[in-house]
């Protein structure tokens, strides 16, 4: 049988085995393409550098403000909240105030079914009028018991008795007086009214509900006296107690205002210890302006006590005073000054002239990112933070299989 023309190309070029060659083949290609690119890489990175600080990563001093603070945790709450209860057991049977009332003080906020404490005050009332008529009569026969007395036609006892008797009388007055006292007060209890004046934050119960007093009055509403001013328990720990006074200004956020920094001033540093898991904490109260209601009662804040501040220093980055170099570029130990010992006194390594010096510097307070630098240095100079492997001047923008990862010693 003959074949086309098309069906001999075909069977020439593209025969499956073919076909695999040609697929490895570029592969091979490929490989020695990105190798060679390695090596032209690694080369010019090699030759291209000059200098004896070859791919150091610098900062300069500069001036500007330095703030050290302590960052905790806290709890927003109202200065002054009241809880209002009930002394008596009953059901409610009016509610006159809800969340977010504002209320004023004597104001009736809630009100108990009172006819069980009405009829107590009428069965006191009638106790009353019984034992004040027996009182009379006890006066009354002592007053003839007296006169007779006088006639000498009662003994002394019967005198003597007559007059026991009106005290007992006086006595049993007095007692019943206080019932019907109690009973009224006990009625009285049964109106709900506000002691202070303020926003009403919670409401613990509904028209209907049984209240129960037996051994403790239960919370029917909490009442914050002025939420315009506020207050953070913060936790601090021993290790930075020792450094939060009274008076000390304080900065905060809350979820619900990022974008907003408040702010406050220390108002006590309570000594009580605070222990959770073997961890000890005091409390640092913290008093807050919330004249826009923006801070709710509950919010979590992060807190921030500035411990000292300083503006217009001269400062340096952090990493300046712990970089670590290699032996071979570590430069001479700088001459020894008097003037320059301490526990505040660091090393760092500036650059100039295109070298590099160990100069000693006395350091100051610290934000976590820069130090203040009280000697030593001057504004400009360039320091040393860590050395990378790749190059100062390179334009990449980021690792690829040709630039390895930024490192630092």
């Amino acid at each position: 049988m003959c074949l086309s023309i098309n069906q001999m190309i075909n069977a020439t070029y593209f025969h499956p085995s073919r076909r695999r060659a040609s697929v490895a083949g570029w592969v091979l290609l490929t490989l020695a393409l990105i190798a060679i690119g390695a090596t032209l890489s690694w080369w010019w990175r090699g030759t291209g550098e000059t200098g004896v600080n070859p791919g150091l990563q610098t900062s300069e001093a500069e001036r500007g403000p330095v703030v050290q603070t302590i960052l905790t945790t806290g709890e927003l709450n109202p200065v002054r909240t009241v809880q209002v209860g009930s002394q008596i057991s009953g059901i409610i049977q009016e509610l006159l105030a809800d969340f977010n009332s504002p209320v004023r003080e004597g104001q009736v906020i809630a009100r108990l079914e009172p006819a069980m404490y009405e009829a107590d005050v009428a069965l006191a009332r009638a106790e009353l009028e019984r034992t004040q008529a027996a009182y009379d009569l006890a006066r009354l026969h002592k007053d003839r018991v007296i006169q007779l007395h006088a006639r000498e036609l009662v003994s002394d006892s019967e005198r003597d008795e007559a007059r026991v008797r009106l005290r007992q009388a006086a006595a049993d007055l007095q007692i019943r007086t206080h019932s019907l006292e109690k009973a009224q007060l006990q009625l009285d209890r049964c109106t709900i009214v506000s002691p202070v004046d303020g926003v009403v934050i919670s409401r613990n119960v509904d028209v209907g509900q049984t209240v129960a007093a037996s051994l403790s009055a239960p919370v029917l509403f909490e009442i914050a006296e002025d939420l315009t001013r506020m207050q953070i328990h913060s936790n601090v720990s021993e290790a930075d107690v020792g450094r939060v006074e009274e008076g000390q200004r304080v900065e905060f956020r809350v979820d619900a205002h990022r974008e907003t920094t408040f702010e406050g001033f220390v108002r006590q540093v309570r000594n009580a210890p605070q222990i959770v898991d073997s961890v000890v904490t005091y409390d640092a109260i913290v008093y807050v302006d919330n004249p826009e209601l923006k801070l709710k009662p509950g919010m979590t804040a992060e807190v921030q006590f500035i411990t000292a501040e300083r503006d217009d220093v001269l400062r340096v980055r952090n990493a300046a005073l712990r970089a670590r170099l290699p032996e071979d570029l570590i430069p001479a130990a700088p001459v020894a000054d008097h003037r320059l010992d301490g526990d505040d006194v660091r090393t760092v390594y500036r650059l100039r002239g295109g070298s590099l010096e160990a100069v000693h510097v006395r350091t100051g307070i610290s934000d976590g990112v820069h130090s203040e630098v009280i000697e030593g240095l001057e504004a400009g100079d360039v320091l040393v933070t860590g050395l990378a492997l790749r190059r100062e001047d390179d334009s990449g923008s980021g690792p690829s299989l040709l630039r390895g990862r930024q490192a630092q010693y």
